[in-house]
């Protein structure tokens, strides 16, 4: 059997690098469960994605997180997708979402990080210094961008369930109402979560990415002076906290509060649940690792798809030269740090 690849979701059948590819897959899952949905917004959206995390979406400057990068988002919102038609296939329809939350659901999903893309007013160097109060600034984005898709009407309460994917409201102080849609809020959550730490590069993005985005933001390393308490001083501490953090995750998040939104992915799948399957194998082999500290036994090669790959990949122009976005950030010459 051929080894799922780096870029792809975990059937091994979409490259979630691949914006226009991801799209489709999102669009043929909620056309199949909902016939007569209008997909304009999401085909604006993905459009709408591709140049915000490319750096032509004027503005921003582009993606230049590692962890935190296109294909996250983008594999974030394929999972959403999934998780809505397993739930929308699986309850009474008085439980159902409808068409217009599942929608909204994917529609936050793709932008939830959103809030790493500097903008050009910005004086940070590096997005990932807005680690500690991005999810804060992607609902900034999502209530300028879905009035131009006819949500505007969501507005105030996507600033609410965007939060389900971070830690910067506790969740029992999100306010949300209606059960419809705090349960939205818990497969958002459950999707940001189940799509990183399914990834095939999952760990060795956290030796190699994540640690680098916490070290810029302060919570790892030697820390920064008035900043946020280091909680990894060495890469080594993160990788050996692996195990208790996703068991953490899982206890108070994905079987906690949320409970349990990621089984709708065996409605999905029809039984199974990949997503499952592939953090079990992950967790598996870090807690291995960890008893050992052979870490350097990580050995897949991960690739960031930051502003740079994702314009290649769409075959978009680069800004024009001598533009702010079109310059090499700093976080780039960091790279082999």
């Amino acid at each position: 059997m051929r080894k799922r690849r780096n870029h792809y979701d975990v059937t091994d059948t979409v490259r979630i690098s691949h914006p226009d590819e991801v799209k489709d897959a999102v669009c043929g899952i909620v056309g199949s469960l909902y016939p007569g949905m209008d997909l304009k917004p999401l085909h604006r959206a993905f459009e709408v994605f591709t140049r915000l995390y490319a750096g032509t979406l004027p503005g921003y400057l582009g993606c230049d997180t590692w962890y935190h990068d296109a294909q996250h988002s983008l594999d974030c919102a394929l999972a959403m997708a999934r998780l809505l038609d397993g739930h929308e296939r699986s309850v009474p329809a008085a439980q159902r979402l409808g068409e217009r939350r599942t929608q909204l659901g994917i529609l936050i999903a793709l932008f939830h990080d959103a809030g790493y893309i500097r903008r050009s007013s910005d004086s940070a160097w590096n997005g990932a210094e807005f680690t500690l109060n991005h999810v804060h600034r992607s609902g900034e984005f999502l209530s300028d961008f879905l009035p131009t898709v006819g949500f505007a009407d969501a507005v105030e309460l996507t600033r609410q369930v965007v939060h389900f994917t971070g830690y910067e409201i506790a969740l029992d102080k999100i306010r949300v109402r209606h059960p419809k849609d705090r349960m939205l809020g818990f497969m958002l959550g459950t999707a940001d979560i189940i799509a990183q730490t399914s990834d095939r590069c999952y760990l060795e993005k956290c030796k190699t990415y994540l640690f680098r985005e916490f070290v810029i933001c302060g919570m790892a390393g030697a820390g920064i002076p008035g900043g946020p308490k280091v909680m990894y001083p060495q890469v080594e501490d993160l990788l050996r906290n692996t195990p208790d953090f996703n068991k953490k995750l899982w206890e108070e998040r994905l079987d906690g509060y949320f409970q349990g939104a990621y089984r709708y992915m065996d409605h999905h799948f029809g039984g199974h649940n990949p997503y499952v399957e592939q953090i079990e194998a992950h967790l598996r082999l870090i807690r291995r690792l960890g008893k050992t500290g052979r870490f350097d036994r990580l050995a897949r090669r991960p690739q960031a798809i930051a502003a740079q790959e994702l314009r290649e990949i769409a075959g978009l122009n680069p800004p024009p030269a001598g533009s702010s976005s079109s310059k090499k950030p700093r976080g780039e010459m960091r790279r082999a740090a």
